[in-house]
């Protein structure tokens, strides 16, 4: 029971993560393709909009990890072994995504090499969701293979497979089309840029609700078990729940409801993630690592639960606060 509850946790710090520091992303993914009269006064909107906060929202995937080795070392283990190659180029990705965005902000302002940071903070924002996607499409897939604690299979397995690109593809769509929703309720933006950001959302939204919709037929032969989770009525009130939040704001941004369109993006990625989690569950890593044979002693869960009430009771009234101090004074 105690594992089970400790995963949703676990669950809940992905969503998190991915609501507020995939945002960032997809930021940087908008700061790449910024084109037109109005890439500079683009450029400037995402820089405003993350910079006080890009650093804050990494707790979340800090959260992650340290339930994961905690709660599930097993299934730790077993993730930075198998997967260890795109989880290595993950890191680097932020990395290069956090130096590019620092130096071009105190680095000379001289065109040439505004151009030269603003390419490495693009370029790494778009790449680093991309193979978070295709991580998280590995552990669906069930060609890692792990026997008594150690993966048998290589260091190829499962993150070049057809259904992880998808995946890959999916969760840099989310995080651009959530980048560009959030930037058009911006209320400290000029008119036209927001506007910008607004046809941006409506497309990558409609390009996020198709891969929603294909993505079954891709785990059907891609990730069996995966595709078994979304073949019940649980599964299909949750797709029916990502259609109409989905639907909510194409219209709210088609008629400039932007908060109310906020809302409806985050709760479609919610829903998304959540449709993910009860596909995959109870596994970790398909088909042979769950969250019940790969978890800790009931004594390290029972502290860890402990230590997770705790620590929400310090942390999201902080985060709070961040963003008062940066955001609330603009609405």
């Amino acid at each position: 029971m105690l594992a089970f509850v400790v995963s949703i946790f676990l669950l809940a710090a992905l969503i998190f993560y991915v609501t507020a520091g995939g945002a960032d992303f997809g930021g940087g993914v908008w700061d790449l393709l910024a084109i037109g009269p109005r890439a500079t006064q683009q450029r400037a909107a995402i820089t405003k909009a993350i910079g006080p906060i890009w650093e804050a929202d990494h707790v979340w995937l800090i959260l992650v990890v340290v339930i994961l080795f905690t709660a599930f070392p097993i299934a730790f283990g077993a993730m930075m072994t198998a997967l260890h190659i795109p989880i290595t180029l993950m890191l680097i990705g932020i990395i290069l995504r956090g130096a590019g965005f620092i130096f071009r902000k105190y680095d000379s302002k001289a065109s040439e090499v505004q151009r030269r940071w603003s390419a490495l903070f693009g370029a790494a924002s778009f790449f680093t969701p991309l193979v978070q996607g295709v991580t998280l499409g590995a552990l669906s897939s069930e060609e890692i293979r792990v026997v008594d604690g150690k993966v048998t299979t290589g260091f190829f397995a499962g993150w070049l497979t057809p259904f992880a690109c998808v995946s890959g593809l999916l969760v840099l769509t989310v995080c651009a089309f959530l980048a560009a929703t959030y930037l058009t309720a911006d209320p400290s933006g000029e008119p036209e840029v927001r506007n910008d950001f607004r046809r941006r959302a409506l497309w990558s939204g409609g390009l996020l609700l198709a891969i929603v919709l294909l993505l079954p037929l891709g785990a059907r032969n891609g990730a069996p078990q995966f595709f078994q989770g979304l073949a019940n009525w649980t599964a299909i009130v949750i797709a029916l729940g990502i259609t109409a939040s989905a639907i909510v704001a194409f219209l709210s941004l088609w008629t400039r409801r932007f908060a109310l369109a906020r809302i409806a993006a985050i709760a479609e990625v919610t829903l998304i993630l959540i449709g993910w989690g009860w596909a995959q569950y109870p596994q970790l890593i398909a088909p042979d690592i769950t969250i019940y044979n790969s978890s800790a002693p009931t004594t390290t869960l029972r502290l860890l639960f402990i230590a997770l009430l705790l620590g929400a009771i310090v942390l999201f009234p902080s985060l709070a606060y961040l963003y008062y101090i940066f955001k609330g004074k603009d609405n």
